[in-house]
């Protein structure tokens, strides 16, 4: 250390070192945003930009911009997992209706199709009339069983008709929506009882599995 260095009074070494550690410590928070956001960013970056020649990569429809997740329409968290969201009124969903248990079946499926990462996706069934679940179908598509979670409209006037123009907005209100981890509506698929569409909806949902292993850390 040189006599110049030694004479510098105290309390401009204090405030040096002070400076010096809080520049430090904002990288750092900085860089730890950064790896925990990478795994969604690499997912959008996918789908978003770095399309190979020839066209989309998707079937599904994306969400341009993402349309972002209220935490107070519902009491489960949706942020730190990937949802598959329907709507529909238990009214009219019994086992007469197939247009209605073709939603369900199919989003059944998609989380048992995708295996081992089917605990990274949940399953969310918002009741839009409020009325009592057909025991067949509740036997079909419940929480132990099938994943099911089946949700009530929010009672708030405001906040239902804040959801209700979330879910119809781009006229998406009859298909099945893809919550990402954030939370934020970021694709929507077609009701579909075609084994080659299911296929399709399938590899959209494993590849943004795939790219985004670590995104369920974000909260």
């Amino acid at each position: 250390m040189s006599d110049k260095e030694l004479l510098i009074p105290a309390s401009q070494t204090d405030a040096s070192v002070i400076n010096g550690q809080t520049r430090r410590g904002r990288i750092q928070m900085l860089l730890l945003l950064l790896a925990c956001a990478a795994p969604v960013i690499a997912s959008y970056l996918a789908y978003y930009v770095f399309k190979p020649e020839g066209g989309k990569t998707n079937f599904g429809t994306l969400v341009q911009p993402v349309q972002d997740v209220n935490p107070v329409w519902f009491d489960i968290p949706f942020n730190g997992k990937w949802t598959l969201l329907v709507a529909r009124p238990a009214g009219e969903c019994t086992v007469k209706n197939e247009s209605c248990l073709e939603a369900l079946f199919l989003m059944r499926q998609l989380r048992i199709a995708v295996g081992r990462e089917s605990s990274r996706v949940q399953l969310v069934w918002v009741n839009t009339d409020g009325k009592p679940v057909d025991p067949e179908v509740l036997l079909a598509y419940d929480q132990k069983m099938a994943g099911f979670q089946i949700l009530s409209l929010p009672t708030d006037p405001q906040l239902k008709a804040e959801f209700d123009t979330w879910l119809n907005r781009d006229g998406a209100g009859q298909k099945v929506q893809l919550i990402d981890p954030s939370p934020a509506k970021m694709m929507v698929f077609p009701v579909t009882n075609s084994p080659k569409e299911f296929g399709s909806i399938k590899k959209d949902l494993e590849k943004l599995l795939r790219l985004n292993r670590k995104g369920e850390q974000l909260q």
